[in-house]
This record gives C-alpha cells, sequence and structure tokens, in this order.
C-alpha cells in the first residue's frame, strides 16, 4: 500500500478478509479504494466492516463523514449519533455532528457540541475555526475574529481560517484587514474564484479600482459557476461608466444562472436577485424571466428560514458586495469550495469540495466549508448603497 501497489494491497487485504476478518483489515482496504478515488466501494467496505463490528465509533465516525461528503446527511447523522452513542467523546465524530447543525443555522446547538469536546482538545484549529463561524451566524463578530485568530495561531497556513477572517472583516467594514487576510488566502488556495471575488470587493471600498478589476477578471476566468461573480464585477463596471463591459458580464451572470436553474432546484438569495432585477433596468435589457419566479419564491422561503419554518439547506449566493460562504470544519483539510447544486455547501457550492480521505489517526477534518452563515447588517446596508448606484 505505502508502495502506491494498491492492486496488489488489495488483492492481499481481500484475501486476509477470506482468512480472518478483522476491524483494521477493513480499514486499510476502505483506504485503498479512497485513495483511488472509488468512493462508493469504500462505502461498501465500510458498510461491511460497521456490520461486523457495529460498536467500533471510529467506523461508524468515518461511514459517516463518507455520506456526509456524499451530501446524504440523513444516514452521515445516523452513524455518527451511533459513534457518539459508544463513545460520547468522539472528537471526530462531534465536530462533524456540529458542523452539520452549523450548517443548518443552529449555532447554540453546534457551540453546545463543541463545548463537549474543546475541554478535551483545546488546540484544534477546525474546532476554533467552527466556533469563530458559529459566533459569526449569530452576529457576534468580535467573539467570532477572537476563536478564528486563536484558530489561525494554531494553523497558519489553513487557507479556510484565513478565509473566514476576510469574511468577517469585510462585514465588519475593516477593509484593509479583510484584504490581508483573504490576500493571504489566495496564495495557498490560488485556484479558487469566489476569494479573487471577495478581495476584489475589498479593493473597491480601499478605492483600488483598477487592482479591483484585475481580481474580478481573475475570479471570472476561475470560478465557471457562480453568478454572484458576473454580477458583482458587472456592477463595479456599471459604477465606472463602462456599461458594454456591465452589459456583457450580466449577460453571463444570466447563462449562469439558467445553468444553475436546470441542473438543481436552487433557490436565489433574494437580494441578489433585486440587484440583479436593478441592473437589468439600469442596462436597459429589462427584467430577466429568469428572475420572475425566484423573486417572490426565494422571499417567501427566506422569511421562513428566517422564522424558523423552513428546514432547507440551501445558503444563499449573496448580492453585490455580498460575503460568501462560510467554511466550517469537520473532517478533513482537503476541501474546496464549490457553487452549490443546492447553493453554499451552501449544499456545496457548484462544486462541493470532497471531504479528505479516512482521516487518519490524530487528523482533524473539515468538512466543507458549512457555508454560509448571515450577513452582517453593515454589509446588507453598504449593498443597499450599490443597489441604488446601479439605479
Amino acid at each position: 500500500m505505502y508502495l502506491k501497489h494498491f492492486n496488489k494491497a488489495r488483492d492481499q487485504l481481500n484475501h486476509a478478509l477470506e482468512l480472518s476478518r478483522h476491524d483494521l483489515t477493513y480499514v486499510m482496504l476502505g483506504k485503498i479504494h479512497l485513495l483511488e478515488g472509488e468512493m462508493d466501494k469504500a462505502i461498501e467496505v465500510y458498510k461491511k466492516a460497521v456490520e461486523f463490528s457495529p460498536e467500533n465509533a471510529d467506523l461508524l465516525t468515518t461511514l459517516g463523514l463518507l455520506y456526509l461528503q456524499l451530501g446524504d446527511y440523513q444516514k452521515a447523522f445516523e452513524h455518527l449519533g451511533n459513534a457518539l452513542t459508544y463513545d460520547p467523546g468522539n472528537y471526530k465524530a462531534t465536530l462533524a455532528a456540529g458542523s452539520m447543525m452549523q450548517a443548518h443555522g443552529d449555532f447554540d446547538v453546534a457551540l453546545s457540541k463543541y463545548r463537549v469536546i474543546a475541554s478535551t482538545v483545546p488546540e484544534s484549529p477546525p474546532l476554533w475555526n467552527n466556533i469563530g463561524m458559529c459566533f459569526f451566524g449569530k452576529k457576534k463578530y468580535v467573539a467570532a475574529i477572537s476563536c478564528l485568530k486563536r484558530a489561525n495561531y494554531l494553523a497558519p497556513f489553513d487557507w479556510k481560517i484565513l478565509y473566514n477572517l476576510g469574511l468577517v472583516h469585510l462585514t465588519m467594514q475593516q477593509y484593509a484587514s479583510a484584504f490581508h487576510f483573504l490576500s493571504a488566502a489566495v496564495n495557498f488556495q490560488p485556484k479558487m474564484g469566489e476569494l479573487y471575488m471577495l478581495l476584489a470587493v475589498a479593493l473597491t471600498n480601499l478605492e483600488d479600482i483598477e487592482n479591483a478589476k484585475r481580481s474580478y477578471e481573475q475570479a471570472v476566468a476561475l470560478d465557471k459557476c457562480n453568478p454572484l461573480v458576473n454580477l458583482n464585477y458587472a456592477v463595479l463596471l456599471y459604477n465606472q461608466g463602462d456599461k458594454k463591459g456591465a452589459l456583457c458580464q450580466y449577460q453571463e451572470m444570466e447563462k449562469k444562472v439558467n445553468a444553475l436553474k436546470e441542473s438543481s432546484t436552487l433557490d436565489f438569495d433574494p437580494e441578489m436577485v433585486e440587484v440583479a432585477q436593478k441592473m437589468g433596468a439600469a442596462l436597459q435589457v429589462g427584467e430577466s424571466l429568469v428572475w420572475t419566479k425566484s423573486s417572490k419564491e426565494s422571499k417567501s422561503k427566506q422569511k421562513d428560514a428566517l422564522s424558523g419554518k423552513s428546514s432547507s439547506t440551501q445558503q444563499p449566493l449573496g448580492s453585490n458586495q455580498a460575503l460568501g460562504q462560510a467554511m466550517s470544519s469537520a473532517a478533513g483539510y482537503g476541501k474546496t469550495m464549490q457553487l452549490p447544486s443546492g447553493a453554499g455547501a451552501p449544499a456545496p457550492l457548484a462544486k462541493s469540495p470532497s471531504l479528505p480521505l479516512e482521516p487518519e489517526p490524530g487528523s482533524e477534518v473539515s468538512p466543507e466549508e458549512t457555508p454560509a452563515p448571515a450577513v452582517a447588517e453593515e454589509q446588507r446596508k453598504e449593498k443597499h448603497k450599490s443597489s441604488q448606484a446601479v439605479e
């Protein structure tokens, strides 16, 4: 296995299982399937392992994380819950379960989960990252920054933590600090378009228009799914008097919106819809039919979510100068964001960062970016101002 001779290793492990079944044999066989990118086969192996050893918390946790990666939250929660039943102090299972609750907006419940393991694993970067984003979702920004900076101290090269720090500083309108953390995140994750978009938002507010345009161009080149990138870029170009360029970006945004509507039941953030409609009117292209339904429907769904009536996992894409997805950690550092097939991990973004391979003993996991908490009130005002500028 360590010589990368996976076929031989798999044959030997299968032969070992025929002679005598053992937990470790299943674990190693599952790892080989994960290393080869065979997620379905890995799940089958771990299911057999759980049948053989139903009280093994590590096996239940790994299987739960794999289901979480596939977006099957019901099965993921079931296996993670069973793992916690047999081992209430299991760090990985608690962190993953908390991150799922956090993704659904249950910040207080998630914090209660994190509190259980904070005393036993006080120096876990994913733990403090998640705690920080729980406070962000509760609009306690100072506490969020404090927790995120502790996470950053413990893991200075983790781009997700830097991303979240930039997100919180943008929300607080501290644009220089936001630029500092977002530019650092870009150095570690140079292929993520949304980072460049947020960087451009910070540069726009710092009145560095030329570099903001360059950042948007890079974001557009890298992100082929997120319509928010094109919308923000269109607003910037329109405000700078470049109506032709703004119209081009607006049309690209509509193409992405149509593609997303065909591939999923995604609902768009009402604020994004409103800005898009105003931008369409300003560019004299009319209010596109793309938005007619989603405007009313998404607003009513947004109200339901706020009142606690909706259990949907949909996460807003955001609107002009919107902040994007927050990232919480649940099980592994190897993930990359993508636009939701649902919206943020928002269900995951278009391409949901897959959970890392089955975590090694002692390793931490970070599911995606359980994304998008709430956008700060101050930022909403800025977005509104931007919308007025378009008018």
